[in-house]
């Protein structure tokens, strides 16, 4: 997956060939047809995880990640506009300035999507573009930019917003003889911390939330 810009060219619609493994309900316009099979084809080419989203004319995308175990990534594959949406991580903790400036600072290198927060604070990687534009060289193109988006900031996130809850978790860990697998990546950040007052008495919240439908 790559993070060039998506070429300026539009596909001819004939071009599609036929598969026995589209589902039954394409739609019947050909530029719209055309971009639903090049996703259904590309998916099929990459051996990544797909399914139909519970809105009108959206697929559900899983990428693998290095930081984050998978990236869900909506495309929502209208007639003339295609959106595409993937959640990166929920709303922070703490150290909210310098959090959001680390974003802002990031869109700028972004073509095509950028980060955005939904009515709960979490955030979101959020892009559009025209039907006609959407062919497997796009799709790789833009899915690699999700990616470099959602994944490969993921752990200077957590530290920026969450450390405070990630040190509360590693010293609850430590004293049950839990696996610190998962926090191996950030114990130069975390061993030798002062705690906080308390945080051997209850188990740490979770820092993932599932994504929204909105």
């Amino acid at each position: 997956m790559t993070t060039e810009n998506p070429p300026a060219t539009t596909p001819d619609p004939a071009a599609a060939g036929p598969s026995a493994d589209l589902p039954t309900d394409l739609p019947t316009e050909p530029g719209h047809r055309y971009a639903v099979e090049q996703l259904l084809a590309y998916v099929a080419d990459a051996a990544v995880d797909w399914d139909r989203g519970r809105r009108p004319d959206e697929y559900v995308v899983s990428l693998p990640g290095d930081r984050k175990l998978k990236t869900v990534v909506s495309l929502v594959i209208g007639p003339s506009v295609t959106s595409i949406v993937a959640f990166v991580i929920r709303k922070p903790d703490e150290n909210h300035a310098a959090f959001y400036r680390y974003l802002l600072l990031r869109n700028l290198k972004l073509p095509g999507i950028a980060y955005g927060l939904d009515k709960l604070g979490d955030v979101y990687v959020t892009g559009s573009v025209p039907t006609r534009a959407v062919d497997q060289a796009y799709l790789d193109q833009i899915f690699g930019v999700v990616l470099e988006a959602a994944d490969s900031p993921f752990n200077d996130l957590l530290l920026l917003g969450f450390k405070t809850a990630m040190k509360r978790e590693w010293d609850w860990r430590i004293l049950r003889g839990e696996s610190l697998a998962n926090l191996e990546a950030f114990r130069g950040q975390l061993e030798g911390e002062p705690a906080d007052e308390g945080h051997s008495q209850s188990a740490p919240q979770t820092l993932g939330r599932q994504p929204t439908d909105e």
